[in-house]
């Protein structure tokens, strides 16, 4: 044995890497029949591989111009960034965007921009947005909310992100004053440190299931009696990323809490349903809303991606005829992305944000219902002159949510579905979580909402406004060739905005503040 081992170490290292080699040039030829380029080429083949795998990392950081990316570029990524930090966000000798390319939009300042007078709300607090509208104001719910920030967080599950990044989302709305939306995973201890929660749920039902898988209203009441944070309900019916398709959460993300929480099983992937148990029409989807709205209290509203409308024109005529329904709808795009989808559907299932967003608005302004909905936003709306955008086209508040994830660290990798996120966001591993510092991140997601406000609310100002919910159809252009074909908001579209009830600011803010409450 020892006349064995002396004659190993007296082996040169360059013979041990030439042994090795030929060891796996080998199993290569002989012994493994998955991949053709190992088999033909050798150990050279395992190259190819390796330099694929880093591929989306080469091609971000070392390729890929400042506009190029998606679905965020870089100068997108870097405002997120410098804006939650507090650094400076802003550009340098001029813009580096194509202005002229296809539709680009341009804002149309006012020749004398809106004054703001010293003692005005947004003269005491730059940052300082309301929502406009009340939710559950028109159908009387006991509990109706307006929301005290037209910014605020989308749907986003525990399970899909991490408890730090949900803690964090969670603390920061709570600084920011807006409110945050537990996706569909359930509501978890990470969204109970102070922020306003809506809670939303989807065809799984969790955190208010039935033994039967179905929906179960007695936990839903003991749900919103035990935590009155949760000043919403929302019913997801469809998302950007996969309408029509139910949710996916990797075996591999569910721990023990996930579980629990979710009332699944620990380790087995969960797939919800594509359709509803509770409700299977029209008709049935408004008595389950309104079932919930008076065994609650408070307003409900539903989600979902546009695409056909033969079903919502059905629901307008009910609301409109028997004035009931949603109190508010969210209106996801097809760009939508934080959960994860085939590419089939990401990439052709549903229409995009402005033409989804458009076609519905103007189905319900047709039947005089603009008015008593609150309509929100969801789709990479995450950026002032997007949220000017959003605004003149009918919404009242935008939900962001990978922009959000950016504010707490979020590097777009695009695996998130892998539980590998190398920023812990979207993740179960404590190790990756660990590097989430929760105060620091919870300060970095207020400190972008204010700073996306504060712009906006000076874009608003440029614009001769007082308020976003003033923008109209006219005061938004977009780029179809050069200038003289370029169409107001108003005529691509082919609709004008209803104008929202507002009377100014003062009022808004005592409404927000009036006893410590959000409501009207």
């Amino acid at each position: 044995m020892d006349s064995i081992l002396e004659f190993l170490g007296n082996i040169p290292w360059w013979l041990w890497i030439i042994i090795f080699l030929a060891l796996v040039a080998i199993r290569d030829i002989f012994f493994q029949r998955k991949h053709t380029i190992s088999h033909n080429f050798p150990i050279v083949g395992h190259l190819r591989y390796l330099l694929e795998s880093i591929g989306p990392e080469m091609r971000q950081y070392f390729v890929a111009n400042n506009r190029e990316e998606l679905p965020f570029n870089r100068i997108e990524r870097g405002w997120i960034y410098a804006s939650a930090k507090q650094e400076n966000n802003y550009e340098g000798f001029g813009t580096d965007r194509d202005i002229y390319a296809h539709q680009h939009i341009f804002i149309n300042n006012a020749m004398m921009p809106y004054k703001v007078e010293k003692n005005h709300p947004s003269a005491l607090d730059k940052t300082f947005a309301p929502c406009a509208k009340v939710m559950g104001a028109y159908n009387e719910r006991k509990r109706p909310y307006r929301p005290a920030s037209i910014i605020n967080v989308s749907a986003m599950s525990f399970g899909s992100l991490s408890a730090k990044a949900i803690e964090s989302l969670n603390k920061g709305v709570k600084l920011a004053d807006a409110y945050h939306n537990t996706g569909e995973g359930g509501l978890s201890p990470y969204h109970s440190n102070g922020g306003d929660v809506i809670f939303h749920f989807g065809t799984g039902y969790f955190g208010v299931r039935a033994e039967d898988g179905g929906f179960s209203m007695e936990k839903m009441v003991k749900l919103v009696e035990d935590n009155p944070f949760i000043r919403a309900i929302e019913v997801k019916l469809s998302q950007g990323a996969k309408p029509g398709k139910g949710g996916v959460l990797p075996g591999k993300k569910i721990t023990q809490e996930i579980a629990e929480i979710r009332g699944v099983e620990v380790g087995k992937t969960v797939l919800s349903p594509p359709n509803h148990k509770a409700f299977s029409t029209v008709p049935e989807l408004v008595d389950f809303v309104e079932n919930i709205a008076e065994a609650t209290g408070l307003p409900v509203g539903i989600k979902a991606a546009i695409g056909k409308l033969d079903q919502w024109e059905e629901l307008a005529e009910i609301m409109e005829k028997e004035n009931c329904g949603p109190d508010f709808i969210t209106i996801d795009g097809g760009e939508g992305g934080t959960g994860a989808a085939p590419p089939s559907f990401a990439d052709h299932v549903s229409l995009p944000w402005v033409y989804g967003f458009s076609d519905l608005y103007k189905l319900f302004q047709k039947h005089n219902l603009t008015e008593r909905i609150v309509f929100i936003g969801s789709g990479k709306l995450g950026f002032p002159a997007k949220a000017a955008m959003a605004f003149a086209m009918g919404v009242d508040c935008i939900n962001v949510a990978r922009e959000a994830m950016m504010s707490i660290g979020c590097i777009q990798a695009q695996i998130c579905h892998t539980n590998r996120c190398p920023a812990g966001v979207a993740t179960q591993k404590k190790w990756l979580q660990n590097g989430i510092n929760v105060p620091l991140k919870s300060e970095r997601l207020a400190q972008y909402f204010k700073t996306f406000r504060k712009e906006l609310m000076e874009i608003t100002h440029a614009a001769g406004y007082e308020h976003p919910c003033q923008f109209n159809m006219r005061d938004i252009e977009m780029n179809v060739d050069d200038h003289n074909l370029t169409k107001e908001f108003k005529h691509t579209f082919n609709y004008e905005k209803t104008p929202v009830a507002f009377k100014n600011m003062q009022e808004l803010k005592d409404c927000v503040y009036l006893g410590g409450k959000k409501d009207n």
